[in-house]
């Protein structure tokens, strides 16, 4: 029976032996993946070890940059690494990046902290961040670059959706390290130098794929154009010097990876620092709840990839970005009734509001935990309602006022800073703080969730759910990538929307979501972040993403 592949060259149809080449090259990338979240996982106790005892200035601008240096530097490894791919081949150049991302996240493990050798310890910290993100820049465009062109056309979907799963079980083998080390020896012992071990274990892992690597023979489209001298001279010129093809760099970026992003890091990153941030629910539960659903939700990469090789590539990407548009909200104000149905309760029968003029009020974002924010009335009121998480909406009053919180029909009015200084300041805070509380205790609003509460087959459900999406937007976009660029600078041209729009878009969402959210108390707010990027991908995808999947790569 004829097939829409017939008219495609067969010359690399894959081989049994090939397969599993392609098989081992993704466990490669999985171990890359382990490494870079690592950081993530543990921020919170690396923040303790590094960024004590610095001054308020410092502490807050090495804070953002260990954050963000991962990130930020991700589109320039794709440029660095996307080059010499196109230059000197596929292989060698992931077995470079996978060297410098092992060696550097085994070094984080052995860093002193900032009570050993002061402020060099977050600047090591930060150069490790950099190589890290460096070398994930090129890992990944060289990944899936390199099983593309092993596969045969009709699955290359599928051959490169083991590709995408590596990120999920990345994380996943992440989480299980990290869950096992705590409980096999204390959260204090964790703490102090348990936290080491996770990064210390990788040195065997790199190990392990750098000897599987080692075993991989060069892409055949590669290696052909190679030996019929055919290769690019100057990858990046002609890749985003001459319009013809840059047009199709700023196409991939816009209309599908930037969604592609947002929804990936909301499926399964937001998600986690809502439930814990936001809902209360504890760190370990929240783990395991992320956890089971990225098992469960994991072999559709595979289906997606499979699915695309038969349908095509973008109308999958694209309708997994429209169903987060139209979800996204009722889906994670679902989840606030299944993880804390006290607080849901609570915030229906008795919102919180607070009565100010927004010219009086700072922004609610302090990520180093060093600003009091006790110089205004409006501060005094949403800083300690931001953090007890604490949703609330916000009433406009003249300039001047003092602000007023009401929780149900009560009001209660902030200490004025400029009337009372010093000691009788932080009584009259003191005092006010305690009456919030009392009165939100009263309404029902809970401290934390009650794990007995939970109803966790539900919050497994709606993660599942934002998983399944990730799995349809992310799925396919190798294969869609690998498609849209000629082979000459395709490790170059794919890496670098890729990863601005995964390291930009996505990899600043959190904290970006995370301001929004404290910049108007609505604890959903953030999520208009993920949804017009997604909007924005939609329909730029619908009016200029061509679909690729009949697409012979070997020219």
């Amino acid at each position: 029976m004829a097939t829409a592949y017939d008219h495609l060259p067969k010359h690399h149809e894959a081989t049994q032996s090939e397969k599993l080449v392609i098989t081992a090259s993704s466990l490669g990338t999985v171990f890359e993946w382990y490494d870079f979240y690592l950081y993530g996982l543990l921020a919170t106790i690396i923040s303790a070890q590094f960024f004590s005892g610095v001054n308020e200035t410092t502490g807050f601008i090495f804070a953002l940059a260990a954050f963000a240096a991962g990130f930020a530097v991700r589109p320039f490894g794709a440029l660095v690494f996307g080059r010499i791919g196109d230059l000197v081949g596929r292989k060698n150049t992931f077995l470079v990046t996978m060297g410098l991302m092992g060696l550097s996240t085994f070094v984080v493990g052995l860093l002193p902290s900032y009570a050993t050798i002061g402020v060099a310890a977050p600047i090591m910290l930060i150069v490790m961040r950099l190589v890290q993100g460096l070398a994930l820049g090129g890992e990944y465009g060289g990944a899936a670059t390199y099983v593309a062109e092993h596969a045969p056309n009709d699955r290359r979907g599928l051959y490169t959706s083991f590709i995408q799963t590596t990120a999920t079980l990345g994380l996943f083998a992440a989480l299980l390290v990290v869950i096992g080390t705590r409980t096999l020896i204390g959260e204090e012992a964790f703490k102090d130098w348990g936290w080491r071990v996770p990064f210390l274990v990788s040195i065997i892992l790199l190990a392990v794929s750098m000897w599987i690597r080692m075993q991989l023979s060069e892409s055949p489209v590669f290696q052909k154009m190679k030996d019929e001298g055919t290769t690019s001279k100057a990858p990046l010129t002609e890749a985003f010097g001459q319009w013809k093809n840059a047009k199709w760099v700023l196409v991939a970026l816009l209309g599908a990876v930037a969604g592609q992003a947002v929804v990936w890091y909301t499926g399964q990153f937001y998600a986690m620092f809502f439930l814990e941030k936001m809902l209360l629910v504890d760190g370990a539960t929240t783990n395991i709840l992320i956890a089971i659903a990225l098992a469960i939700g994991t072999p559709f990469f595979i289906f997606f990839g499979w699915l695309s090789d038969k349908i095509g590539r973008k109308p999958i990407i694209l309708v997994g970005c429209a169903l987060a548009v139209v979800t996204y909200f009722p889906a994670f104000h679902a989840l606030s009734e299944a993880a804390n149905p006290a607080l849901a309760r609570a915030e229906a029968s008795a919102p919180v509001t607070v009565v100010t003029n927004d010219a009086d009020c700072s922004l609610q974002f302090d990520p180093v935990g060093k600003n009091k924010f006790d110089a205004k009335s409006c501060d005094i009121a949403k800083a300690f309602l931001a953090k007890n998480a604490i949703g609330y909406a916000n009433v406009a009053a003249p300039a001047g006022s003092v602000a007023v919180v009401r929780i149900g029909a009560e009001s209660f009015t902030a200490p004025d800073p400029a009337k009372v200084t010093g000691d009788e300041r932080k009584a009259a805070i003191t005092a006010f703080q305690g009456q919030i509380k009392e009165a939100l205790t009263k309404a029902g609003y809970p401290a934390k969730a009650d794990p007995d509460a939970i109803n966790k087959p539900m919050v497994i459900a709606i993660l599942t759910y934002l998983v399944l999406l990730v799995t349809m937007v992310y799925g396919p976009i190798a294969a869609m990538l690998v498609e849209l660029f000629p082979s000459r600078i395709r490790y170059t041209s794919m890496s670098l929307p890729y990863h601005i729009g995964n390291g930009w878009f996505g990899g600043f969402l959190p904290t970006t979501a995370f301001a929004m959210v404290a910049a108007t108390g609505d604890i959903y707010y953030g999520l208009w972040y993920p949804i017009v990027i997604a909007a924005l991908t939609v329909i730029v995808g619908l009016l200029f993403l061509p679909e690729t999947f009949r697409r012979n790569i070997d020219a």
